[in-house]
């Protein structure tokens, strides 16, 4: 298996763990399987960066000395919003020879302003996918998900992100038992699918104004098997189905229905990640009934079946 270089962008007002998050997981990789990346990491005449919390970083060479790599790593932070122009043109011409363009955060900028974007779907920390989708009107922002992958390029949402997709990649370069192995290493779950949401319902909607809408809110969170008709919140808030639905969308910023979808699949999938419960017993605890119902509703939002889903993101009890 021929080793793969990872170079990683360094640039002033860089976000740390956007650099050290996915740094880790690569290094894991390598610990584990030697000879399998050389991990670099450059800025633009060599020089040390100060990341955005004040953390000094030292790159290894400049990124005109720098060959092109298997996989190149463009980070975020708050030097994405005035980046030097220099690294934007270096990204235009050197971007396309890796064979993996990947992006953690508001680093998706710096890919969409190199034109490495365009006619691809991506995303990006939620707080910025309005200002990418409006500044760069050729690619496709999509908000919801962890992270998109693209052919060739990969983009993740907000810091954390940048690691589940580090360990797609590795598990993709290599296999699922050493990217399961490095994610035991750094304590965290080989277990967020790529289009799982960046929010859950409870963060993704607002918080209505309104006792009378938060109270329904707490109550569809508490209680998915409930009735959860719009007739019956309408009723538990007090209010007339029409004024009810107007209300909520306002104040939370989506439908009641899409509302009880999200808590619906959130809860299935936590059912199915962290207990033994059979699939029918699940389905109706989650407020979907039967288990077809409740098959369609994972097909739909993850495309995958909750089988399938429970054997992927189960964590195993093994040591």
């Amino acid at each position: 298996m021929p080793q793969r270089t990872l170079l990683i962008v360094l640039f002033d007002g860089v976000q740390s763990l956007d650099v050290t998050g996915p740094l880790e997981v690569f290094n894991g990789a390598e610990q584990h399987t030697p000879g399998t990346y050389r991990i670099r990491t450059a800025s633009l005449d060599g020089g040390p960066v100060r990341t955005s919390s004040g953390l000094a970083l030292v790159p290894d060479e400049a990124l005109t000395e720098a060959a092109d790599p298997d996989t190149l790593l463009v980070p975020g932070g708050r030097g994405t919003r005035s980046p030097d122009p220099r690294l934007t043109e270096w990204l235009r011409t050197h971007g396309p020879r890796a064979r993996r363009l990947v992006s953690v955060c508001t680093g998706a900028i710096l890919l969409a302003a190199a034109g490495l974007l365009d006619g691809r779907r991506a995303t990006t920390h939620w707080a910025y996918c309005d200002k990418l989708a409006r500044d760069h009107p050729a690619l496709t922002v999509d908000p919801e998900p962890i992270y998109v992958r693209d052919g060739q390029v990969s983009t993740s949402a907000g810091v954390t992100s940048g690691i589940d997709l580090a360990l797609a990649l590795v598990e993709e370069d290599l296999d699922r038992d050493v990217a399961l192995a490095v994610a035991r290493h750094l304590v965290v779950f080989l277990r967020r699918p790529g289009n799982q949401a960046q929010f859950s319902a409870q963060l993704a909607a607002q918080t209505a104004q309104r006792e009378p809408l938060r109270e329904v809110q707490r109550w569809i969170t508490e209680h998915p098997a409930g009735d959860l008709t719009v007739e019956s919140l309408a009723a538990r808030a007090r209010l007339s189905p029409r004024h009810f639905a107007r209300a909520f969308r306002e104040e939370t910023g989506m439908t009641p229905g899409r509302y009880v979808d999200r808590v619906r699949l959130e809860h299935a999938r936590r059912l199915l990640e962290d207990t033994s419960d059979g699939v029918e017993e699940i389905s109706r605890a989650s407020g979907y009934g039967t288990p077809e119902a409740m098959r369609r509703a994972f097909a739909k939002a993850l495309g995958t079946a909750p089988a399938e889903y429970r054997r992927r993101f189960r964590p195993t009890t093994t040591p």
